[in-house]
């Protein structure tokens, strides 16, 4: 099992290569929760996820010996840019294996590091599957993203520096797919300090390890269906497995709905760009899924690696999970004047029509009736159930299912 002068070598290898990125407490989350928030924003981190930490650890140790040539790794996108990295500081050759369905950004930014980049499957499973049989075929070295200690040990030099500026952490939440950065946190954390609570996150659509923790033994997920593809794993690693039930107290599941709302808020408040997979932690922290009141918390935001294109489907999933947005219908007479009026008391209650859909030859509507769709810019759950009250007083009939 790894020790603590394991995660300290690993430190030493990193400490001229990885960024030095401090603790960052949140007033806004802290009163939010009632506990003191502080967040570890791994997305700032060198190739933008705390994955360059375990894959430079690895390939640094694996170089010193002096047999290494080629290396193999499969990865939804931020271990092949730590993998990348590595190789191309010290002239290996890589050869990453990425699921279809990763964003173009991380294709983008691995190949960006000198790796060549081969599409395989529809999960990090069936990229994993294709990785193998190239390294049989090439005699290359498979650097596996989770299920190694070497990468377990640089995934947890974060708790190093977690406990450098936070001495006193009561709970540390940790995002968990394959388990690499929980078991090397973990590890490292409670050999320092045995009452330090490490709380794993995991997708509910991908919810390998919390069943496993719950069974006490490796349930593989049939599927795995979330927007956290950083996450998305549906098989814990052997390896880790033992370290997350020597180590880990708890393991809980986030929606994908809260998961959009915490990278929405961290947007808003804190003017960072999270993952889905980095903002699970303070999703389970703001959604009250462990007791936080009165705790000195971590939440650790593993990465920063969005599509671009994706944030924006993020922050509409945010905004109307968090009633920032309002959709609804309005049966109204189809006369002159209608529209005007009905926008005229929107208008009066401060609210804001994005869109609007008229409708009068929806089957079930009598003759002279339409029907509106409507999606208004509202300032929350209070203002959305103002404006629906006020509809209703006024005589129309409101159909929602958001409050």
């Amino acid at each position: 099992m790894l020790e603590l002068k394991d995660f300290e070598a690993a430190a030493d290898r990193l400490k001229n290569v990885i960024h030095n990125i401090p603790l960052s407490t949140s007033a806004t989350f802290s009163a939010m929760t009632g506990a003191e928030v502080y967040l570890k924003y791994e997305n700032q981190q060198k190739t933008g996820s705390f994955k360059v930490r375990g894959a430079y650890n690895k390939i640094m140790k694996r170089y010193a010996e002096g047999d290494l040539h080629a290396v193999v790794a499969s990865s939804a996108g931020n271990h092949a840019q730590g993998v990348a990295f590595a190789a191309s500081s010290v002239g290996v050759k890589s050869t990453i294996v990425m699921p279809r369905s990763t964003p173009i950004a991380k294709v983008s930014a691995t190949q960006g590091y000198g790796a060549d980049v081969v599409l395989a499957g529809n999960i990090y499973d069936e990229a994993y599957a294709k990785a193998c049989e190239i390294c049989e075929e090439t005699g290359a070295e498979f650097i596996h993203p989770f299920d190694d200690e070497d990468v377990m040990a640089g995934q947890g030099t974060i708790a190093l520096e977690i406990l450098r500026d936070l001495p006193f952490v009561d709970m540390i939440f940790v995002p968990a797919g394959g388990g690499g950065l929980i078991s090397g946190v973990a590890a490292c954390a409670k050999q320092i300090n045995p009452r330090i609570q490490i709380i794993g996150v995991q997708a509910e659509g991908a919810p390998a390890i919390a069943n496993s923790f719950r069974a006490g033994e490796r349930k593989p997920s049939d599927s795995v269906h979330t927007i956290a593809d950083g996450i998305a794993v549906k098989t814990p690693g052997e390896k880790t497995f033992e370290y997350i039930q020597k180590y880990v107290d708890r393991v809980v599941t986030v929606s994908d709905d809260e998961i959009a709302s915490a990278v929405l808020l961290l947007l808003e408040r804190c003017k960072q760009v999270v993952e889905t997979s980095g903002a699970a932690p303070l999703a389970a922290v703001l959604n009250n899924k462990v007791d936080v009141k009165g705790k000195k918390v971590v939440c650790v935001l593993s990465g920063g690696n969005i599509d671009v294109s994706f944030i924006h489907k993020i922050v509409e999933k945010g905004l109307i999970t968090r009633c920032r947005q309002l959709k609804f219908s309005v049966l109204m007479p189809d006369a002159p004047g209608a529209l005007e009026r009905f926008s005229h008391i929107v208008a009066q209650q401060n609210a804001n029509i994005i869109l609007f859909q008229h409708d009068r030859v929806q089957t079930d509507l009598e003759i002279g009736e339409a029907i509106i769709h409507v999606v208004c810019e509202v300032g929350g759950v209070d203002h959305a159930k103002r404006l629906i009250d006020t509809l209703g007083r006024e005589g129309y009939r409101v159909f929602t299912s958001q409050i």
